[in-house]
């Protein structure tokens, strides 16, 4: 590799890097003010009303509670001031027992991670139990007693539950992306799988199933999304009026996701059918062509679901449905001009996906799989 073409590359990861974080920090901008006004808030009333000196455990458990992470927010601040304050008292029981020094030290923390995994499995609560309880073997006892840092722990986790629901993000934004992403790449594994139809080629068939294997994590960092927009729809006033709306998105998740698993099933047995020769040209054309179809019904209701307007979202869930409802009655193998055995095997395994994507649309089971032609 030449000088220049290394120096290209070295510009082009720079400009690359610094797009991806410019992006980053925009988006976090909102919650870089709300772990602000919450640590020093806590700090400041824990030191001008409560009279504590350097109350450092008030800011540090408020900016731990409203970090980034993704999990809902009341469990963090139930974690953190739970974790604080019984890491205290478990550092001060051992302290009065065994005395300060490294030793000493080592024995508190050991316990405390014990204790924490007994009581909990989150990593936050762990963390926070056994931090606090090391540091109250490690530093001097303020001058209110030792559970004046226990008060502090208390008041961060106050001041993050405050600041959650006074200053809420739109609950709907990050799930209603989630759900685009996940129906996008959706979308891209029936048109890989309708092109390796086409192509007679089992690789890109295989290609595909590794794609919807890959969508997994989306699906998990969807389900964490939903669970904390449910949340801040809960607790705070401004926002709801929308916790009807998250409750039919959190349903079209739901069949989404089984939607998304009988696409593995289908591409896997798309493989072996192309590796077989067992459909015919028309055939292969007309079960190529639903696919696209389907795959462009897939993209609709990415808008609905991704959509703000009630308005909007209805006419693109209507438009969806009738969509997948098209492909839906075309779906019998004497249709679809498929006679062989493997052939039938596929479309058969094809029509539980169209269901499932017509349920996501908000039709009972019942009336979406009355789409179907009797086999």
């Amino acid at each position: 590799m030449t000088r220049r073409s290394r120096l290209d590359r070295a510009r082009s990861f720079l400009r690359n890097r610094s797009r991806v974080g410019l992006r980053r920090s925009r988006s976090s901008l909102l919650p870089a003010i709300q772990i602000t006004v919450g640590a020093v808030g806590a700090y400041a009333f824990a030191e001008q009303v409560l009279g504590h000196d350097g109350p450092l455990f008030a800011a540090t458990s408020s900016l731990i509670a409203l970090g980034f992470s993704r999990d809902p927010r009341l469990r963090r601040v139930l974690e953190v001031g739970f974790g604080c304050t019984l890491g205290i008292a478990v550092g001060d029981v051992l302290l009065a027992l065994l005395g300060t020094g490294l030793w000493q030290a080592a024995v508190v923390l050991f316990v405390s991670v014990l204790l924490a995994r007994f009581l909990d499995s989150g990593t936050i609560f762990t963390t926070q139990l056994a931090l606090q309880s090391l540091l109250v073997v490690l530093l001097p006892a303020p001058e209110g007693g030792p559970f004046t840092r226990s008060v502090d722990a208390v008041v961060g986790g106050a001041f993050a539950l405050l600041i959650t629901m006074a200053m809420p993000r739109d609950p709907r934004r990050e799930p209603k992306g989630d759900v685009r992403k996940l129906l996008g790449e959706l979308s891209a594994v029936l048109r890989e799988n309708a092109r390796a139809l086409s192509a007679s080629d089992p690789t890109q068939a295989w290609h595909a199933l590794i794609r919807a294997r890959n969508c997994q994590p989306l699906m998990d960092g969807l389900s964490t999304s939903m669970r904390a927009a449910t949340e801040v729809a809960r607790l705070s006033p401004a926002y709801r009026r929308h916790r009807g709306e998250l409750g039919e998105l959190h349903g079209s998740i739901s069949y989404i996701d089984l939607a998304i698993r009988n696409s593995r099933v289908f591409s896997r047995r798309l493989t072996s059918v192309i590796n077989h020769a067992a459909l015919s040209d028309e055939a292969v054309q007309s079960l190529a062509q639903v696919i696209e179809e389907t795959a462009d019904a897939v993209d609709v209701l990415a808008l609905a679901l991704h959509s703000s307007s009630t308005a909007e979202r209805d006419q693109h869930l209507r438009r969806a449905r009738e969509d997948l409802a098209a492909v839906a009655t075309v779906l019998h193998p004497a249709r679809l001009n498929v006679k062989r055995l493997e052939g039938e095997g596929l479309v058969v395994l094809y029509r539980p996906l169209i269901v499932d994507l017509l349920e996501a649309t908000g039709l009972s089971h019942e009336d979406a799989a009355g789409y179907l032609p009797k086999l």
